[in-house]
């Protein structure tokens, strides 16, 4: 009787019952819609990247934060403190981590999103910049945004500019140097050229130069400063920590911070002209970022 019990609820097991076909089939078709809504949920909660948005003072930070979070530039002010934005890609730039995702994956648009940091460009308020590097929360990239009208030899927007990017890329260069450190190395860099299509601006590549030319100088007189202040080398520990770039005494190039994985890109474009804007370079940069 037991041996007979067992076999008839063995062939009810393994009868094509309509009960147990109905079950497997949703079985098989709810539990990898449940591991992906799981996987999902678990990936959207994490902490958006992010981009700082630096540079000095009128530059157009906060002209393109707006452009780029509302899709139009709108009236602003000068900052006085940070302000963080979420941003979407626009729907005709890609982001880097998402051109072989199919149209129809639903975690799509979660990888198009990002915060971007508007931080003051004033001398007293450029610690919240400095900060926000030190202590980076997915930190994808650096925008510094400079007048391209305002960059002629021997200006004082050149020199303010210059002073600014090489304390800010000599940082960028301490941390992805340092052993252990986490999120900075390969931190690219944009050098957004804005006013681009004002007559009196620089190309780009004018641009570039300028800004490489007058770093050096700034590199220079930054280590004679230790120099003269009676400072040896031994009291500010590996002077090599201290120099941006390569060392030595020749000219400063962006390219000089690859060996750190820091790549420097200058691109121009507009966030607010008499034909309207123009930043489609920038957001390509930041799609590649992503």
């Amino acid at each position: 009787m037991a041996e007979s019990s067992l076999t008839d609820k063995l062939a009810a097991l393994l009868s094509p019952s309509p009960t147990i076909i109905i079950t497997s089939i949703l079985i098989a078709l709810l539990v990898p819609l449940i591991l992906h809504l799981a996987l999902f949920r678990t990936s959207s909660s994490t902490t958006l990247p992010s981009f700082l948005l630096v540079g000095p003072s009128n530059s157009g930070k906060t002209s393109l934060l707006t452009l780029l979070e509302r899709g139009t530039p709108a009236q602003t002010h000068t900052s006085q403190t940070p302000l963080s934005v979420e941003v979407s890609l626009p729907i005709s730039t890609k982001a880097a981590s998402t051109r072989y995702r199919s149209s129809h994956d639903p975690s799509l648009s979660a990888h198009k999103k990002f915060l971007l940091i508007d931080t003051p460009g004033h001398g007293k308020l450029r610690h919240h910049a400095l900060s926000s590097l030190t202590q980076p929360k997915n930190l994808k990239g650096l925008i510094f945004v400079v007048d391209a009208t305002n960059l002629t030899a021997g200006s004082p927007g050149l020199r303010e500019a210059a002073e600014y990017l090489h304390d800010l890329l000599l940082l960028v260069q301490k941390r992805a140097a340092a052993a252990g450190s986490k999120g900075l190395k390969g931190l690219p860099v944009l050098v957004a050229a804005n006013k681009s299509d004002l007559f009196t601006a620089l190309p780009v590549g004018m641009v570039r130069k300028a800004l490489e030319l007058e770093i050096t100088g700034v590199r220079a007189s930054r280590s004679k400063g230790l120099l003269d202040s009676g400072i040896g080398m031994d009291d500010v520990g590996d002077p090599e920590k201290e120099w941006l770039g390569e060392g030595g005494e020749g000219a400063f190039e962006f390219s000089q911070l690859e060996e750190f994985e820091v790549e420097v890109s200058v691109e121009g474009s507009v966030a607010v002209g008499a034909e309207g804007s123009d930043v489609q370079r920038w957001w390509q940069w930041i799609g590649d970022c992503l």
